[in-house]
């Protein structure tokens, strides 16, 4: 017996998968918020040295503030007042002729900076001086947090297939809400990146977690949907945050605004059930059948669990041996195991490199920051949806394999655009970005698809792990930009190009039963 057969027995989709459902979008709402979190609270705020210093207690006090910014701050090659340099010394003859480019000494910021708050009131970058020398440390600050992302999401991978879906998932969500509230009251740089970093290193559990656990309690034909329906609440989620971000321009009440939801979640966490396939798959029949009669009674289908009893959940017990525990090792001790490994991490670097890139970028375009951010989020709503009708019809590889090839498209078409072209450019990657989410959005469905129940959460863990080592280093392909302004989309057209690649060597998902065993993935063709 197949535990789908079960499932189609209490009605896969039923009540008791919908209250799951929900449960698991409220606990998803947080993740997108503190992902894109970095945009605003590391936003880099025009800026200044503070020329304080040069008040000489005469000429330079009667000055208005426009004055003693000409005679205080150089000016660079476009006209802007430099962000790094001061005067040595008060120039007060640039007030006679402003566009007399004077060559007087010099010297970096003494006293700190002064920085344009009128977008966002405080940033991470204010509070510590986050620029000039230090600019480093500001693109830091995500990387860090994406570095916590990383091994969290092979430790809770690992500890949610040792000790189940459930309570892996409550340890998250308080963890994650303890660390976010910590790292708002954060006093210094060491302490708030530290913070950043075990918040990452939790939230990613809750990230894993859920999408599998969903996906372990709804039956085959209505998987594609739940797949649709979690990545919504990732593009909702989003959404919402350019909004609270609008309205919440400190960065410390931004932290606790965007971490509050938790509370939520964790209060509603005593109505989640445990995944049934994982308690089978562990020999814990008892709890399962309790957990499968919950479904039925929730489902209106007490009939058909009369029938299955705890001795006959048995029979859906794996080739392998019971109560075996599962490592990172069994990912590549058997050939076919080692192929899917190597094929859906590569797929997972190469797609996550090029949708992050796009949703960081979030300045230089013809909308603000904020709407940039609003119409990435807007755009994935349609994008997902279609892809509810999309992924039966020409199934989970095609659909990846052709979304990437769209995000390819966009980005060479933007790369070739002249640069005045600010409002074609920002259709052009928005429309990159509703497809580029649509990719990301199966390859999560599909990765928990193709991988056996016994190291499912192991699988998703070790992909995710990669995914968010290709997050982490983003920040820096960014920064390509200095080198050639179209060098980071060139490299995330060729990201783009090896995920196609190496996803066409993928099997298709759709519309078949989950493999239960590492058997079953040798014994296919």
């Amino acid at each position: 017996m197949k535990f789908e057969s079960v499932l189609a027995g209490i009605n896969g989709f039923g009540r008791f998968q919908k209250m799951i459902l929900a449960m698991c979008f409220i606990g998803r709402f947080s993740i997108p918020c503190h992902f894109m979190l970095n945009n605003f609270i590391a936003d880099v705020p025009a800026h200044h040295c503070d020329f304080s210093s040069l008040d000489d207690g005469g000429v330079f006090r009667n000055l208005s503030s426009a004055e003693k910014l000409v005679v205080s701050i150089p000016v660079q090659e476009d006209g802007t007042p430099s962000s790094c340099r001061m005067f040595a010394e008060p120039q007060y003859h640039l007030l006679q002729n402003y566009f007399n480019f004077t060559d007087a000494r010099t010297v970096p910021c003494q006293t700190g900076w002064v920085y344009d708050n009128t977008t966002l009131r405080s940033t991470v970058t204010s509070q510590w001086d986050l620029v000039c020398e230090r600019r480093g440390e500001n693109k830091a600050t995500a990387t860090i947090f994406f570095i916590g992302t990383m091994f969290g999401a092979i430790t809770f991978g690992s500890l949610s297939d040792r000790f189940g879906r459930r309570s892996m998932m409550l340890l998250c969500y308080v963890s994650t809400m303890l660390f976010g509230f910590a790292s708002a009251l954060s006093t210094s740089y060491v302490m708030f990146v530290v913070l950043r970093f075990f918040t990452g290193f939790c939230i990613i559990g809750i990230h894993i977690i859920t999408g599998v656990l969903i996906v372990e309690w709804v039956d085959t034909q209505h998987r594609k949907l739940v797949g649709v329906i979690d990545s919504l609440a990732w593009s909702v989620g989003s959404a919402v945050f350019a909004g609270i971000a609008y309205l919440v321009t400190d960065w410390w009440w931004l932290t606790v605004s965007v971490t509050s939801p938790l509370i939520v979640v964790i209060i509603t966490w005593r109505w989640l059930p445990e995944s049934a396939r994982w308690l089978i798959a562990n020999g814990k029949h008892e709890q399962a059948h309790t957990y499968l009669k919950r479904c039925a009674k929730m489902n209106k289908a007490e009939n058909f669990i009369d029938i299955i009893k705890t001795e006959t959940l048995s029979a859906i017990v794996m080739a392998e041996k019971r109560h075996q525990t599962y490592s990172l090792l069994d990912m590549i001790r058997t050939p076919k195991m080692r192929r899917l490994a190597i094929y859906t991490g590569l797929m997972w670097l190469c797609v996550v490199t090029s949708y992050f890139a796009i949703s960081f970028h979030i300045t230089g375009f013809w909308l603000d920051i904020y709407f940039t951010q609003f119409a990435y989020s807007l755009i994935e709503i349609p994008s997902k949806t279609a892809l509810y009708f999309l992924l039966d019809k020409i199934g989970r590889r095609s659909t990846v394999v052709g979304t990437q090839l769209m995000v390819v498209i966009c980005l060479g078409v933007n790369i070739l655009l002249p640069k005045d072209k600010s409002l074609v450019i920002t259709v052009i990657a928005v429309i990159g970005k509703g497809f580029s989410s649509a990719s990301f959005a199966t390859m999560m469905l599909y990765t928990s698809e193709v991988y056996p129940t016994v190291v499912r959460q192991i699988g998703t863990g070790y992909n995710n792990c990669l995914g968010r080592l290709a997050i982490a280093v983003v920040p820096f392909i960014l920064l390509l930009e200095e080198v050639w302004k179209d060098l980071p989309q060139v490299v995330l057209c060729c990201a783009a190009l090896l995920g196609i690649i190496v996803t066409r060597m993928l099997p298709e998902t759709s519309n078949k039963c989950m493999p239960e065993t590492i058997d079953d993935i040798e014994q296919q063709r």
